[in-house]
C-alpha cells in the first residue's frame, strides 16, 4: 500500500546549514529506500515566502501570498513509499531527519481508477 508521509516543521528553527544538512540526509534516506524497495517519490517544497493560495468560491477566485493556514508548523515536503502496512510506514517515519523537529502525518494514498500513472 502506498503512504505519504507529510513532513511538518517550523522552518524558522533551522538555519541555511541545518536545512542543507537535512537535504542530504533525506536524500541518504530516499536512496537507502529504493534499495528497500519502499521508495515511490519524495521531494522538499520551497520555504513558504514562496507559496501561493487559490480558493475558489461562489465562482470566483481568490489568491493570495502564503500558505493556506497560519500555524506553527508548515508542510515543507513528502515522501510517498509502499509499506506493507501502517506499522511499516510508522517505522520509515522516523527514519526521517526532520521527525525530530517537527510532525510527519502519515495518510494512505487513496487509489482511484481512471488516473493516469507516472510520468509526464
Amino acid at each position: 500500500m502506498k503512504y505519504m508521509l507529510l513532513v511538518y516543521y517550523n522552518e524558522k528553527e533551522m538555519s541555511d546549514a541545518e536545512r542543507d544538512r537535512c537535504y542530504v540526509d533525506s536524500a541518504r534516506l530516499s536512496r537507502d529506500l529504493a534499495a528497500e524497495g519502499k521508495f515511490v517519490d519524495a521531494s522538499p517544497l520551497q520555504l513558504i515566502d514562496t507559496a501561493t493560495s487559490v480558493r475558489v468560491r461562489n465562482g470566483k477566485k481568490l489568491v493570495t501570498d502564503g500558505p493556506f493556514a497560519e500555524t506553527h508548523e508548515q508542510l515543507g515536503g513528502y515522501y510517498l513509499v509502499d509499506a506493507n502496512d501502517l506499522d511499516e510506514a510508522i517505522g520509515i517515519a522516523t527514519r526521517i531527519p526532520v521527525a525530530t523537529l517537527g510532525t510527519i502525518e502519515i495518510r494512505p494514498v487513496l487509489e482511484i481508477p481512471g488516473l493516469p500513472t507516472g510520468g509526464t
